[in-house]
C-alpha cells in the first residue's frame, strides 16, 4: 500500500478553474472521503490521481513516486465508477480475472486472486452468472472484486453506491467499512452524501467550487467546522443558522436573535470578545434543540424559546419538527414521544453549549 499526496495542484478547463490550489496528504492505509456538492471539483481530483485528468498546475507522488507524468495503467491503483462498467458477455469469473489477462498474469495466480476476492465479498456461488443475472448490489460487489484481483496500492472509487436503493446503500455501507479493515488499503472515496462521508471515513476532505474547506476526522467536522458552508453540509438536517447580535459585556453575553435571546456559556465568551456588539450568524444543530422534559439533565433549561409549529416529519425513531420563531425557521430533531401538531405553540430548550456562532461577513467561525 502507498500514501499519496496532493502537493497543491490545481486543474483548469479553459478559463474555468475546476480545482484550486488542493494540498492534501493521505496516510497510508486511510480511508479519505472527498465530500461536496456537485460541481465541487471531487472527482476531477480523483481523476487527476488516477492520470485520466491532466493537472495544470502541481504535482501528485503516490508513496514517494512523482506520478505527473506516469500513464494510468502505469500508478498501480485501481477504480471503481459509479457505473459499474461489467462486460455483459462475460460471466463473473471472466470480469474479475480480465485485468490480470491483459498484464499476461500467470494462469494459477489469476485463479488465486479471482477466488480470493470472490469469497471476500460473497461471490464465490455466483461465479458462473452473467451480469444480467446479478442484483444491483452484487453487480456493485463484482465491480470491487475486479479492482481488488489487481492488488493495488491504492483504491479511488467514485460514488460506487449512487445507483443502489436506500437499504442496499446502507448494507454496501458497512460491507466497504468490513473491506477497508480486512484488506488495510489506501483508499480515495468521493461522495457527495455527506451520511456516506461521515459513517465510512477515516478522515473526510470538504471540497467547494474546487477549493478545500477543512479536512479532519468526521467528529471534528461536526463539532468544530471551520467555517458556514462546511456546518451546514456535514450534519443531517442542516445546522439552523439565524441572524444575530452578541450584547452585554464579556462576563454575560446574550446573543439576540430578535424573536429569542440565548445566554453565551461562559467557556465560549473568551473565544467571542471581539464579537461583542456585531452583528453575526448564530448556528444550533437541530438534534441540540430539545421539548423541555425531554432534555438531556446536562442542558441548561434556561436557554428557551417559543415557536409554531409549521411541520412535523414522525420518523419513528425521531420527529423533525420544522419551527417558526417570529420570521426565523428552524428544524429541530425531537424526541419520539414530542407531541406537538402543525399550528402548536410549543417551547424548546437549546443546549447552547454546543452553539456556534460565524463572522457576517467571512461566514468563518469563531467557536
Amino acid at each position: 500500500m502507498a500514501s499519496v499526496t496532493l502537493d497543491h495542484i490545481t486543474k483548469r478547463f479553459n478559463e474555468v478553474t475546476a480545482v484550486r490550489d488542493v494540498y492534501i496528504e493521505v496516510k497510508d492505509k486511510e480511508f479519505l472521503v472527498l465530500v461536496g456538492p456537485s460541481g465541487c471539483g471531487k472527482s476531477t481530483t480523483l481523476r487527476m490521481i488516477a492520470g485520466l485528468e491532466e493537472i495544470t498546475e502541481g504535482s501528485i507522488y503516490i508513496g514517494d513516486r512523482l506520478v505527473n507524468d506516469v500513464a494510468p495503467k502505469d500508478r498501480d491503483i485501481a477504480m471503481v465508477f459509479q457505473s459499474y462498467a461489467l462486460y455483459p458477455h462475460m460471466s463473473v469469473y471472466d470480469n474479475l480475472a480480465f485485468g490480470l489477462k491483459l498484464r499476461r498474469t500467470p494462469k494459477k495466480e489469476i485463479d488465486r486472486r479471482v477466488h480470493d476476492a470472490a469469497e471476500l465479498l460473497g461471490l464465490s456461488d455466483l461465479l458462473a452468472r452473467k451480469p444480467k443475472q446479478l442484483s444491483g448490489g452484487q453487480r456493485q460487489r463484482v465491480a470491487l472484486g475486479r479492482a481488488i484481483v489487481r492488488e493495488p496500492k491504492v483504491f479511488l472509487m467514485d460514488e460506487p453506491l449512487s445507483n443502489l436503493d436506500a437499504k442496499l446503500r446502507v448494507q454496501m455501507r458497512a460491507e466497504l467499512i468490513r473491506l477497508h479493515q480486512r484488506l488495510q488499503t489506501t483508499v480515495i472515496y468521493v461522495t457527495h452524501d455527506q451520511v456516506e462521508a461521515m459513517t465510512m471515513g477515516t478522515r473526510i476532505a470538504v471540497l467547494r467550487d474546487g477549493v478545500l474547506q477543512q479536512i479532519d476526522a468526521p467528529q471534528v467536522l461536526y463539532d468544530h467546522p471551520t467555517n458556514m458552508f462546511v456546518a451546514g453540509f456535514i450534519g443531517s438536517p442542516s445546522m439552523n443558522f439565524v441572524d444575530t447580535r452578541l450584547e452585554g459585556t464579556p462576563d454575560e453575553m446574550i446573543a439576540n436573535a430578535g424573536s429569542f435571546r440565548m445566554p453565551v456559556p461562559a467557556a465560549l465568551a473568551p473565544k467571542l470578545a471581539s464579537v461583542l456588539g456585531k452583528e453575526c450568524f448564530f448556528g444550533i444543530r437541530p438534534e441540540d434543540m430539545y421539548e423541555p422534559k425531554y432534555a438531556p439533565p446536562e442542558v441548561d433549561q434556561s436557554a428557551r424559546m417559543r415557536a409554531r409549529v409549521d411541520v412535523t416529519e414522525p420518523l419513528g425513531a425521531e420527529i423533525y419538527l420544522y419551527l417558526l420563531a417570529g420570521e426565523k425557521q428552524l428544524i429541530a430533531r425531537v424526541d419520539p414521544r414530542t407531541r406537538a401538531d402543525v399550528g402548536d405553540e410549543i417551547e424548546m430548550v437549546l443546549d447552547v453549549s454546543k452553539m456556534h456562532i460565524f463572522d457576517r461577513q467571512t461566514q468563518e467561525a469563531y467557536t
